[in-house]
This record gives C-alpha cells, sequence and structure tokens, in this order.
C-alpha cells in the first residue's frame, strides 16, 4: 500500500510541470457506451450497468441476453431493470442502426490508434506480471500477456494519461484490484488488449477497454470503466461504471 508521504511528494514534484502521458486516445462516438460489442452482450443476473447505454452492431437484438429489456415505443431502443441508461441494437428502428454502425467504426478508430502508438515508455514491464507495481503515466507495450495477480496502482494527476498496449491477454486474479491514486482518472487510462479480457471473481478494474477479442467480468466482480469490444462481452453478476 502507498504511504501518504510518498504520494504527496509525488503529486508535489508534479505541481509545477505539464500533464504527463500520451495524447488522449479519443473513442468519438463510442464513448456513448459503457458496453459496445459486435457479436453479442450477455448478462447472468443481477450484472448492473450504472450510467451511459449498452450497445450491439451488427447483431441484432438478439445479442442482448439476459437482460430481460422492453422495447420503447418508438422501437428505437430498449430498457432494462439491470441498466440504468438504454440498450441499442442493429435491428431496432432507424436511426438506430446507423448510429450504431458509426460507433462501431469508431471503436475500431480507436483500437488502431491506440495500438499504433509508439515509442513506448515501458516495455515488457515485470514480463507482463504487474500485480504490486505502481504504474505512472505513460506508453507501456507488452510483446505478451498481461497479469494482475495482487493490487496494482496507477498513480498519477487528473490530467495525465496511460495507454496499456497488450499483445497477448489480460487477466485480473480473483479478488484483486487495479487501484487509482494521486487523483488519477479512470477515463485518462486505455487498456487496448489483442487477446482476452478476464476480471476475476470479486476482482475490480480501472481504465477503458478496447478488446479486439471477447471481455469477460467474472461473479462479483466490478468495473469503473467502458467495456468496449470487437466481439462480445459477458458479466456474471458483475457491475459496471461508467
Amino acid at each position: 500500500m502507498l504511504s501518504s508521504t510518498f504520494i504527496i511528494c509525488f503529486l508535489t514534484a508534479l505541481s509545477s510541470v505539464a500533464a504527463l502521458g500520451p495524447a488522449a486516445v479519443n473513442l468519438r462516438t463510442a464513448a456513448n457506451y459503457a458496453i459496445l460489442a459486435k457479436s453479442g452482450v450477455t448478462s447472468v443476473p443481477l450484472s448492473v450497468i450504472i450510467w451511459r447505454n449498452v450497445g450491439v452492431s451488427p447483431i441484432s437484438s438478439t445479442g442482448l441476453i439476459g437482460f430481460s429489456v422492453t422495447i420503447d415505443s418508438t422501437g428505437q431502443f430498449s430498457t432494462s431493470a439491470q441498466v440504468v441508461g438504454h440498450l441499442f441494437a442493429a435491428s431496432y428502428a432507424p436511426p438506430t442502426p446507423s448510429t450504431l454502425t458509426v460507433a462501431i467504426g469508431d471503436l475500431g478508430t480507436a483500437i488502431t490508434d491506440a495500438t499504433g502508438r509508439v515509442n513506448p515508455n515501458f516495455t515488457n514491464l515485470a514480463s507482463g506480471t504487474i500485480g504490486g507495481l505502481i504504474l505512472a503515466p505513460g506508453l507501456y507495450n507488452w510483446a505478451s500477456g498481461v497479469s494482475v495477480g495482487s493490487d496494482v496502482t496507477i498513480l498519477g494527476t487528473a490530467t495525465d494519461t496511460w495507454i496499456f498496449q497488450i499483445s497477448g491477454t489480460l487477466s485480473v486474479a480473483a479478488g484483486r484490484k487495479v487501484v487509482l491514486a494521486g487523483g488519477a482518472l479512470a477515463s485518462n487510462i486505455v487498456w487496448v488488449v489483442s487477446g482476452s479480457v478476464t476480471v476475476g471473481n470479486d476482482s475490480h478494474l480501472e481504465g477503458v477497454v478496447l478488446g479486439k477479442t471477447s471481455i469477460s467480468l467474472l461473479a462479483g466482480a466490478t468495473a469503473n470503466s467502458r467495456l468496449l469490444a470487437q466481439t462480445n462481452v459477458m458479466l456474471q453478476q458483475a457491475t459496471v461504471v461508467s
């Protein structure tokens, strides 16, 4: 655990300099969704999505599984007791299909942007075993998977940024947490992951996840993030706050 003295000294050192880290990744309209996926979103009740929307495209509303949706009278969106926001699918009434097409395109653009950043500040840090580390602002690149086997701290100010480029999988072990310190914001953290993402039972993740494949939150897991996947998202009695 970080001492208060360490954090105060760190922030004092940063107080006279500009924001640290790479240029922010622009999510464009994909930022309107807490969860966005191309092939479906599955919820094992009672999962909860607090704030923002859920979208699936190009799959139809059959890709919204486990939500017990109620279609709005306009036919453009649905609602669910599990979602504080709306659910959208490619089969809903216009303009929803075209809006989702744009959002999915913006997701692809964001992934290309985040993956294409060069000259990382940290390369293959700890061979991908980052549990217990303190992660300063910057661009990180791993040619392998990344695992969080014990709590990891992301330390910086509210204007600092992080991009974590992961060529393999990302896994957070059961009961482990990604913790923010010093004022760091989840919205300024991007995990761009080529393999699957798994947030284990009763664990916690901070930051925007751009997944080239699947994203799974297991029983009791929580995420202060957006989960944006080019395949599917699965929530098993999990909570997402964006």
